[in-house]
């Protein structure tokens, strides 16, 4: 295996955890720290130890000892800094969503494929090693015909007026906020573990607060729940809090999920329950150990991760034996490992969900919001692949 070096764009909450996540790895370097404030790029620079930081990107881009880049920043800017990263020939691990705009999206897809780099965007929930032992179930027949799929992304920090985040403004997020933050990893997962395509919905949208108190200084993702009332200004929300969507999988198969961020109790609540002819299962993000199996005339089961009793297909997913929990940092671990392997093999069949991956998430979203403006069901575009 070649040793890799990686630039990080992008010093937030889940900009962190990548950085973890890469060092996790052994064989890839945290080479840069790409990030608009030169002080956070620096004190994170020094904390991980990278060569360098910068506050502007294009200087890392320049630099030919950068072999691959990840996209952490605010949503608006994935789509200039990909596009940049791929014309300087750089391999690209960009956060979800790949844009702001489908339109922008397919020019994603479009150039990773005439630059033949590498291209992933990051739907890391789908690799929970309980999340894959679904899949390989549904796959070697064991759950029957897929009849139903159901459940929802529940979070409550945002719950209060208070509350505070870059992603309930449009101009940094874009138009959807629940609906495109938490509601494409339920797609996302919906569809990679059913293998069936979303192919119609309904969508209804709320937004609960108006307006929201805006803090006066900078406040990280989960945070800012200390502030005093003289450190806020009111401001208007033109983002939803909460999203419900029915959905079509062809022509038997029937769907619905919610998604919110103002519900009390939930911190990261994705749940989802798939229901076949011949047996159900149902997983919680909350408790990503256990696996409920489903059946109509033997008692029902809940089993516990442990990689010698998974689908073959699904052991690669999970590195600790059994009782040794894997959890949401670990299936960052697992996305990098299968990236930075596909680089070190052109040849090999990427493991992981591609930017074709982040149009199709973008298109639903599409139909998603044109629905709930309509008051109507809208079609969803057949899947692409990159």
């Amino acid at each position: 295996m070649h040793r890799f070096n990686t630039a990080v764009f992008g010093t937030g909450f889940v900009g962190r955890v990548h950085l973890e996540g890469i060092r996790r790895l052994g064989f890839v370097h945290v080479y840069a720290i790409g990030e608009s404030n030169a002080e956070k790029a620096r004190k994170l620079g020094e904390e991980f130890h990278v060569d360098k930081t910068d506050s502007d990107y294009h200087k890392i881009l320049e630099d030919p000892a950068v072999d691959a880049v990840h996209v952490c920043t605010p949503n608006i800017l994935h789509f200039p800094m990909v596009r940049d990263a791929l014309q300087a020939g750089k391999h690209v691990i960009c956060e979800k969503p790949l844009s702001t705009s489908v339109e922008q999206a397919a020019q994603l897809v479009a150039l990773a494929r005439q630059t033949g780099r590498r291209n992933c965007t990051f739907h890391n929930l789908r690799f929970y090693p309980l999340v894959q032992q679904m899949r390989r179930m549904r796959e070697a027949g064991d759950l029957g015909e897929i009849l139903v799929v159901q459940g929802t992304y529940s979070q409550d920090w945002l719950l209060y007026d208070t509350d505070w985040n870059w992603r309930l403004d449009s101009k940094a997020n874009g138009r959807s906020r629940c609906l495109a933050d938490i509601g494409s990893h339920f797609c996302d997962m919906a569809e990679h573990v059913t293998g069936a395509r979303i192919t119609s919905l309904c969508a209804d949208m709320q937004t609960f607060h108006k307006t929201r108190k805006r803090p006066k200084g900078p406040v990280e993702t989960f945070a800012g729940k200390t502030l005093a009332p003289e450190d806020y200004q009111e401001v208007e929300i033109d983002t939803e809090d909460y999203g419900g969507v029915i959905f079509r999988m062809g022509d038997r198969t029937r769907g619905a999920f919610t998604v919110s961020q103002v519900s009390a109790g939930r911190k990261n609540g994705l749940s989802i329950e798939i229901y076949g002819s011949k047996a159900g299962v149902a997983w919680n993000q909350e408790r990503p150990d256990e696996l409920w199996i489903g059946h109509r005339n033997t008692p029902n089961q809940i089993i516990i991760k442990d990689p010698s009793l998974l689908k073959e297909a699904a052991r690669p997913y999970a590195d600790l034996p059994g009782g040794h929990s894997e959890g949401y940092d670990d299936t960052f671990k697992q996305v990098f490992r299968r990236f930075y392997q596909s680089i070190d093999d052109p040849s090999a069949e990427p493991q992981y969900p591609q930017f074709a991956d982040g149009l199709r998430q973008l298109q639903i979203l599409e139909a998603e919001l044109a629905s709930a403006d309509r008051r109507a069901w809208v079609d969803v575009p057949a899947f692409q692949p990159g």
